[in-house]
């Protein structure tokens, strides 16, 4: 799965928190929407700089509104990949909670979801598998 049709992926699945999604599905997803929230705060700084940052420190205090439309955009897809990743790993879909405690939450998170996913069916589904291994 390459990063285009992952991102695809991910929005035609919009709201759908059953079934499993595979490594790639979710790490490329993971990486556009790290990149996309840097630029929409690169942008929010550059166009809104009164309502980004500190006057006083130079440094950004709080997303513009760019920030917020990304991130309210992204937020239910992101839930629902991460629940199915979590469901490809064996795990239920409330693992993803655990992204809400600091540091030690988000550290258990990010092992969780880059362990290779059971290779055969749970009970979450059949494997995640990519459209290119579906046909071989």
């Amino acid at each position: 799965m390459n990063f285009w049709t992952a991102i695809a992926s991910v929005f035609r699945q919009y709201a759908v928190f059953s079934g499993r999604a595979g490594r790639p599905e979710y790490w490329w997803f993971f990486l556009f929407s790290a990149v996309l929230s840097v630029a929409t705060g690169a942008l929010d700084s550059s166009m809104f700089p009164s309502l980004v940052s500190d006057p006083g420190s130079g440094f950004a205090v709080s997303g513009g509104p760019l920030s917020a439309i990304f991130g309210l955009a992204t937020l239910i897809p992101t839930l629902a990949v991460s629940a199915r990743r979590f469901h490809d790993t064996g795990r239920s879909g409330w693992w993803t909670l655990i992204w809400l405690i600091p540091v030690v939450g988000w550290i258990m998170a990010i092992v969780m979801c880059a362990q290779v996913g059971q290779r055969v069916a749970n009970e979450y589904g059949p494997p995640a598998t990519s459209p290119a291994l579906a046909t071989t």
